[in-house]
């Protein structure tokens, strides 16, 4: 699956189903447990939520008028990127390159990492056709969490995992486990392997090149 990628992120292993899902709730973040007690609703509901509001816009039938296209891609895009911390994402896939970057750096990869993951799977989730999430298992652990999925369609399931990382009293989505395989993981293998096999400069170029190939007309 993710191993066998030659084009790194844009590649990813996700088919629609997949793509759907993951970015539904990556797209969310989830609140603190801690919080209950002062209102905030608890993972699950926060991430069932946030999927709901991801199905209503691609399947809003005003949103689906050719003249709408461009509004339903922003729309999709901007809760792609709500409360998902890319730039733990970023610095977690870099892995030791990561510490040898300047801060202009890290911000521009982080940029570059986010503009591509939400316009490559904001065209993905267009293609949901009806797909069911179901939720199995909370975990907890000091800063970390877990919220354990499964997607269920006609002809398949698939497990998604979500890890989270508590910052500023949010549940941040850092990396997403796809059955059993590690989107960050699978970054990590493909970012180590053009920076040692070229640069981190080829690494930027490559990166956003693949970022104007999606936003091309």
């Amino acid at each position: 699956m993710f191993g066998q990628l030659r084009v790194l992120f844009v590649s990813t292993p996700c088919s629609k189903v997949k793509a759907m899902f993951l970015f539904a709730v990556l797209a969310g973040g989830v609140l603190s447990l801690s919080s209950v007690g002062l209102g905030v609703e608890p993972p699950t509901v926060v991430v069932r939520g946030t999927i709901d509001e991801v199905i209503r816009l691609v399947t809003d039938e005003g949103l689906k008028k050719p003249d709408q296209a461009t509004h339903r891609r922003e729309l999709l895009e901007e809760t792609i990127g709500h409360h998902f911390d890319f730039a733990e994402m970023a610095k977690r896939s870099l892995a030791a390159h990561w510490k040898h970057r300047s801060e202009p750096e890290h911000q521009e990869f982080a940029t570059l990492f986010q503009t591509l993951l939400s316009k490559t799977y904001a065209r993905k989730i267009e293609n949901y056709s009806g797909e069911k999430v179901q939720y199995l298992k909370e975990r907890l652990k000091d800063s970390f969490a877990e919220v354990q999925t499964t997607i269920v369609s006609s002809k398949t399931e698939i497990f998604l995992d979500y890890r989270l990382i508590l910052k500023d009293g949010n549940w941040r989505v850092y990396d997403v486990v796809v059955d059993g395989v590690s989107l960050v993981k699978n970054y990590r293998v493909q970012f180590d392997r053009i920076i040692r096999d070229s640069s981190y400069e080829e690494l930027v170029k490559t990166l956003r090149e693949k970022s104007d190939d999606i936003t091309a007309p």
